[in-house]
């Protein structure tokens, strides 16, 4: 999983980033908070972020608030390190849109436990996405087959989008999650069926 971490001490950066990487993270290491925003704002982002709090041109509370406002889709954890310890500092990290927070100096231990929170987190909401995606996609096709489709009269086989004609079991069963058993009903077998049994019976 890529991490972004954000931390304006080069010494400290460092270390977070081969311990980090030794763990099988792919890690992006930024050292002030305008770069931070940028690479949150990226198109290949990543949805893990270790973000300082005291930090050169935007801080990390900014940086937060900033791209919360943005309002991405793609879900993001942002754990927010802090020498301020204090409650109602770690109240305002939190009402600005940090996930989590981690006291300086912190208990690598402690860093990793939050981490796999984190991860979990974010396998919980990409699945979730998936999941209202895949809902989306059947209520499209199911407000397809509310318009108007075109019909043949004759044989009842509808034309698609592509100006192909398809029977009408194959049309639904692509648009929609409907599937078919086949079976006859009393007027046809009436109409059909029961003729062709006749027939069969006298030729016999």
């Amino acid at each position: 999983m890529k991490i972004l971490i954000a931390e304006d001490d080069r010494i400290s950066r460092r270390l977070l980033a081969t311990s980090l990487g030794n763990k099988g993270f792919e890690v992006e290491a930024v050292e002030n908070g305008q770069d931070a925003l940028a690479s949150l704002m990226a198109k290949d982002a990543p949805q893990l972020v270790i973000l300082d709090w005291m930090m050169p041109e935007i801080d990390g509370i900014d940086v937060i608030r900033q791209f919360r406002n943005q309002q991405v889709e793609r879900f993001t954890y942002i754990i927010l390190l802090t020498a301020k310890g204090h409650k109602e500092d770690i109240a305002s990290g939190l009402e600005a849109g940090a996930d989590d927070y981690l006291i300086k100096p912190f208990d690598p231990r402690e860093l990793n436990a939050r981490l796999h929170v984190g991860i979990r987190m974010i396998e919980l909401q990409n699945k979730l996405k998936d999941h209202v995606e895949k809902l989306q996609d059947a209520l499209d096709n199911v407000q397809k087959l509310e318009g108007m489709l075109p019909i043949c009269s004759y044989c009842k086989k509808i034309r698609n989008d592509k100006n192909y004609w398809t029977q009408v079991e194959s049309y639904i069963s692509a648009h929609t999650m409907a599937q078919f058993s086949h079976s006859i009903c009393p007027d046809c077998y009436t109409a059909h069926v029961l003729p062709e049994l006749e027939k069969l019976e006298k030729s016999s």
